[in-house]
């Protein structure tokens, strides 16, 4: 009788453990490649150009990023990303008082997460037009608690020196809500153990909660620290629903300023535009550097 033959085995039976993973992530990174990593090189790449969006390109250099640092525009754009980006990221610690307040077991405290919760659902666009009638001179409660106040109708949207911190006003909202959201999450996930240990050696109070409840709750807070500077950065929808940029250009920010050039009926200068999303793209991808080298230094140490 012949030895029986042992088959070797197949390629995707040695490594079937090492690939199943890649084979799963595949289609996300296909995704993120091309709708993510491309279209930001290309985007580099258009504002290195002046362009139409439709005709031929013409090689122009850095000539786009001379002119935008020479564009008093840009600057008024980049001044008011700059107090979006400082106002914005409040809603992280007032999320996380909401959230603090929201986990206790208290009647009715299903109907208080419900209305808290209920600014993240709605549209960016509902929003903004709530806002744009909260802050209406005639019939807005806000312009009637003014002037029962102080007997003057304050008109937000309207006088240069207000209207950005009225759109920031707005967008804290459902920014609140949505850093509750995450708080909400990691308060649930909190070691109970840690806390027990922390009262019998005496903790309580503050002391409890800055060296036991907050260290555990790294995670939601670099999650919401880098969601906020996000959407501070690429402040459109708000900006572009209650002012349109005004009044007078007052209340542009990069990306609205980037919209105006690019696409909209005072511009079609892709180049331009392009160049306007570069620079906001850099300051954007500093500031969540800045945030992941940090934390992750915090992870070491600890």
């Amino acid at each position: 009788m012949g030895t029986p033959s042992t088959a070797q085995p197949t390629f995707w039976k040695r490594n079937q453990q090492a690939l199943a993973p890649w084979l799963f992530l595949a289609p996300g990174v296909l995704m993120f490649l091309v709708y993510v990593i491309v279209p930001v090189f290309q985007s580099v790449w258009i504002s290195f150009h002046d362009w139409d969006g439709l005709g031929p390109k013409t090689w122009i250099g850095l000539g786009n990023y001379v002119e935008l640092f020479s564009d008093d525009a840009f600057y008024t754009s980049l001044q008011n990303n700059i107090i979006w980006l400082v106002l914005y990221l409040l809603a992280v610690p007032a999320g996380l008082a909401a959230a603090l307040f929201l986990n206790q077991t208290v009647a009715g405290i299903r109907l208080y997460k419900s209305l808290f919760f209920f600014p993240f659902v709605i549209s960016q666009v509902v929003v903004g037009l709530i806002f744009t009638w909260f802050y209406a001179p005639n019939f807005g409660l806000f312009s009637a608690l003014m002037k029962a106040l102080t007997g003057t109708q304050v008109a937000v949207l309207a006088d240069e020196r207000l209207v950005t911190y009225g759109i920031i006003g707005a967008g804290l909202w459902p920014q609140i809500a949505y850093c509750m959201i995450l708080y909400l999450t990691g308060l649930n996930n909190i070691n109970p153990e840690q806390i027990e240990a922390g009262r019998m050696d005496g903790a309580k109070g503050w002391h409890l909660f800055w060296n036991i409840v907050l260290p555990q709750l790294r995670p939601a807070t670099f999650i919401a620290v880098v969601v906020t500077v996000i959407g501070a950065l690429r402040s459109f929808d708000l900006v572009s629903v209650m002012t349109a940029g005004g009044p007078y250009g007052s209340s542009r920010v990069l990306s609205y300023y980037m919209y105006e050039q690019a696409l909209s009926e005072y511009g079609f200068r892709m180049g331009y535009g392009a160049a306007i999303a570069v620079v906001l793209f850099l300051i954007m991808m500093i500031f969540i550097a800045f945030f992941l080298i940090r934390m992750l230094r915090q992870e070491r140490n600890s």
